[in-house]
């Protein structure tokens, strides 16, 4: 069998019900060559699957496509879902070994009867931009205190019903003192368009075509949000020393790529907004507005991400969205850090 050397790092996914693309990548042993880490390791990555998903493309095999980092010595099944929370359903299904996505889904899906079948394994430092609290153009409220008696949307579950909270925490006010409306993103982004709501706590694509039809800030969750965002693996991948040595690689590689795009945002913008319908001038616009805010990084998991997925944990028990007393801490796991500490800093 032929071994292949790597520098530690990579991911998996495969769901073959909901989703809306994928991408599918064969082994290779050239472009580990590429990837920047300081861990070597003599792995046979013969026979080696890693199934992943997640919510955009931006957020795995697309971006690392884009680079050239996608010849793997494994093989990857990349599926794009329509949504972090069906990700974790995937998770939870044995369906997928990797998956990534916001800090919001893994808290509700380690409450269940197995946990989740999930541990989070490494932090993705990115941009909190188009996280806002919006409301229409001309409208008389001008301060998140207005809000009071008002109707307001937002999507359950989700960092928009998290910074909502806390917008009106800050406001002196109550989650009752406001009629909160759970909705999908794009049922609350018609609802405030129609003036069938008086506010909006949303995110991406939603925010941004408010904007473009006068909605105007109220509030920005910039200051509220980590900016944390999470790759999760099945307790069964982590300790699959095959699966968890390609994990690290896929990992590595993401975190390369994501410093390439950096680098060529021309060809990033140009690659990626025909997947996702937009133009690439508005993506590339896009693209570097969030990379002036933050730089997209694979980091080890600290203290400081495990307190704020806690105040998350804490705040929706006060909603009585979460029973009280949970530690968080244990749905993180540490056995990739040391390495990931490694990849090179941007």
């Amino acid at each position: 069998m032929k071994k292949y050397k790597v520098f530690l790092l990579s991911l998996l996914l495969l769901v073959p019900l909901i989703l809306v693309g994928c991408g599918n990548s064969k082994p290779d042993n050239e472009s580990a060559k590429k990837v920047t880490s300081n861990t070597n390791t003599d792995v046979d990555f013969s026979g080696v699957v890693i199934r992943i998903g997640a919510a955009e493309g931006k957020n795995g095999q697309a971006i690392i496509e884009a680079a050239g980092l996608d010849k793997t010595p494994y093989k990857v099944e990349f599926h794009v879902m329509q949504g972090g929370n069906l990700v974790l359903e995937a998770m939870a299904a044995n369906q997928i070994d990797l998956g990534t996505g916001s800090q919001i889904p893994p808290i509700f899906a380690s409450q269940s009867k197995n946990e989740g079948n999930l541990k989070i394994i490494a932090t993705k430092k990115s941009s909190t931009l188009d996280q806002e609290l919006i409301v229409a153009a001309n409208s008389p409220i001008k301060a998140v205190k207005d809000l009071k008696g008002k109707k307001i949307a937002y999507v359950k579950s989700t960092t928009s019903q998290y910074f909502l909270a806390k917008m009106l925490e800050n406001a002196g006010l109550s989650w009752g003192d406001a009629e909160t409306i759970a909705m999908s993103t794009s049922d609350g982004l018609s609802a405030l368009l129609t003036g069938e709501v008086d506010a909006l706590a949303s995110y991406g694509n939603a925010i941004r075509s408010a904007h473009a039809k006068g909605a105007v800030t109220l509030q920005s969750a910039t200051g509220i949000l980590s900016g944390d965002f999470y790759w999760y693996a099945t307790p069964g991948a982590i300790q699959d020393p095959k699966k968890h040595a390609a994990i690290l690689d896929y990992l590595s590689r993401f975190h390369e790529a994501n410093e390439w795009a950096r680098q060529n945002p021309d060809k990033w913008a140009a690659h990626y907004a025909p997947q996702i319908n937009q133009k690439t001038q508005d993506y590339l616009n896009q693209f570097n507005e969030e990379t002036q805010q933050t730089k997209t990084i694979i980091v080890p998991i600290d203290n400081a991400t495990i307190a704020s997925e806690q105040d998350i944990v804490n705040t929706f028990a006060k909603l009585g969205l979460l029973k009280s007393g949970i530690d968080i801490s244990k749905i993180f796991d540490h056995s990739f850090d040391a390495e990931i500490s490694k990849f090179k800093k941007y």
